[in-house]
């Protein structure tokens, strides 16, 4: 009797056990069932967001055009805009300044707002291209870092309020190389052929190898630009041009070294820990890219509503979460810590130089690129 007493109580435990682990199992399956519908009710609930304000801008009369760098904002805060103000927003990307440049010069009616860099904002200006803003109606300008205002170019933020701020670099696999990369040598360097990534931009490109000869990224000196073209058609072996794609690339781990906007380098970290972003030893370049008005713009007040929301801090940190490139709204970095890619040091930054333009010598790099690329 004490055997089969025993035996009917371990049937017993065994029996709890099962129910035990039955309730945990088909509980926690009902938990995750729960949890999937609710994320699927959110993800409906997007979209059927979305569907209903695309039905409901359509009906907007009023319309914004909108010329931006690609993959430079984070959709919803236009979405956004077009709500609060009952704006129906087209919204057209660029690839480059100059191929921004080449489309407002053969249709200069087509866009309202443009947002290039610094040396393209200085062109246009000169050009007389570009309205004057009405600064009582961008008042958010006020929250723009005091660093940020006033360049060169544009003492009084007459035509211009800034965007995003950034570097030029080199991104690289950290697992790839046998040491850090420090110099801009690297994307010339044989070892790497094939494996080295440059972005298909003519500023950027020439302004790199000038500055890694030691000379200045804005020179208009014809030896100097003789030597960095040489440098740039020697290298043509080695290396594969893009844009977007070769940030791609390098997350994918096809790629050694590559030159790199900071922004575009953040969100390759941010996807592949074996990358590195550095401001090479000789020096990079420095850049901001601000809103701008085309001269005879179709709707100018429009305009200076949708450069006003963008300055909004809580609006600037979903652009920066988004693009991972740096504002210049201040209010907007609090939510960035110390990044090192969105924050260089001040010693790094007085190694850069910001692009001019210069109409001469405009004309020179142009000539040196019909010969590179």
């Amino acid at each position: 009797m004490k055997l089969k007493k025993g035996i009917v109580i371990a049937v017993v435990l065994i029996g709890i056990t099962l129910i035990v682990i039955m309730n945990i199992v088909f509980g926690g399956s009902k938990n995750k069932k729960s949890y999937s519908n609710i994320n699927t009710n959110i993800d409906k609930s997007a979209i059927q967001a979305k569907e209903e304000h695309e039905k409901e801008r359509k009906t907007y009369k009023n319309v914004l055009y909108v010329y931006n760098a690609a993959e430079y904002i984070d959709d919803t805060t236009i979405m956004d805009f077009e709500k609060e103000y009952k704006v129906r927003v087209e919204y057209s990307e660029f690839e480059s300044n100059e191929d921004m440049y080449n489309d407002i010069v053969a249709n200069p009616n087509k866009y309202d707002v443009l947002v290039p860099s610094d040396y393209m904002i200085d062109r246009l200006i000169k050009e007389g291209r570009l309205e004057k803003l009405d600064k009582t109606k961008v008042t958010n300008i006020s929250n723009v870092a005091p660093e940020y205002l006033a360049p060169e170019y544009d003492i009084n933020n007459d035509y211009v309020v800034p965007y995003m701020t950034g570097t030029l670099g080199i991104l690289y696999n950290t697992k790839k190389v046998s040491s850090p990369i420090d110099s801009w040598n690297a994307l010339f360097d044989s070892k790497y052929k094939g494996k080295i990534l440059m972005w298909d931009s003519e500023r950027d490109c020439i302004g790199m190898a000038l500055k890694m000869l030691g000379y200045s990224m804005n020179s208009k000196n014809p030896n100097e630009l003789s030597q960095a073209q040489s440098k740039l058609v020697s290298q043509r072996a080695l290396v594969q041009y893009g844009e977007e794609e070769i940030r791609d690339m390098m997350i994918a781990g096809e790629g050694t070294v590559s030159l790199m906007y900071s922004g575009e380098a953040k969100n390759a970290i941010n996807q592949n820990s074996n990358l590195a972003y550095v401001i090479p030893k000789e020096g990079g370049n420095k850049w901001v890219d601000g809103f701008v008005i085309t001269k005879n713009c179709k709707n100018k007040e429009m305009a200076q509503n949708f450069i006003n929301f963008m300055c909004r801090p809580n609006i600037a940190v979903r652009n920066m979460t988004t693009t991972g490139y740096t504002s210049a709204i201040k209010g907007a970095w609090g939510e960035f810590g110390d990044d090192k890619v969105m924050f260089p040091t001040a010693e790094e930054l007085s190694r850069c130089e910001a692009f001019l333009y210069d109409n001469e010598a405009t004309r020179m790099y142009e000539q040196v690129w019909a010969a590179v690329r």
